[in-house]
């Protein structure tokens, strides 16, 4: 599988593309948007994706929005690593975190709201 992973300094945004998913950092908003399905194999081709949580975090906004809401699927890997990240993100007391999700979506209301009790101060909205 071949990872994108592009920086548009003009429209100041990030992108991961992958056959059936995309994932974009738009820096005006702090918000990184997931679209499509994540079935990927294992935390190793997760790692681009986690690169880029990172990469926000390490830019330093003052909040980051993570947009669920037009991911139809997320597999056990992707589920490890977004966890992984939300407990990492626990540390960080300067950083303010809110994830939006889909009522509509079967999986993300009972998965957002695990994330919710592994980061109590996060900002969980679903719609």
């Amino acid at each position: 599988m071949i990872f994108n992973y592009l920086f548009i300094a003009r429209i100041k945004t990030m992108e991961i593309l992958g056959d059936n998913y995309k994932v974009c950092y738009e820096t005006t908003s702090a918000t990184i948007n997931f679209h499509g399905s994540l079935r990927l194999n294992g935390m190793e081709e997760y790692a681009p994706i986690l690169k880029l949580l990172n990469d926000v975090v390490d830019s330093n906004p003052a909040r980051i929005t993570l947009n669920l809401m037009h991911l139809d699927f997320l597999n056990s890997s992707g589920i490890t690593m977004l966890s992984k990240f939300v407990i990492g993100m626990r540390t960080n007391k300067s950083m303010h975190m809110m994830i939006l999700g889909a009522n509509s979506i079967p999986w993300q209301s009972k998965l957002l709201k695990n994330l919710q009790k592994l980061m109590p101060n996060l900002n969980l909205k679903m719609v």
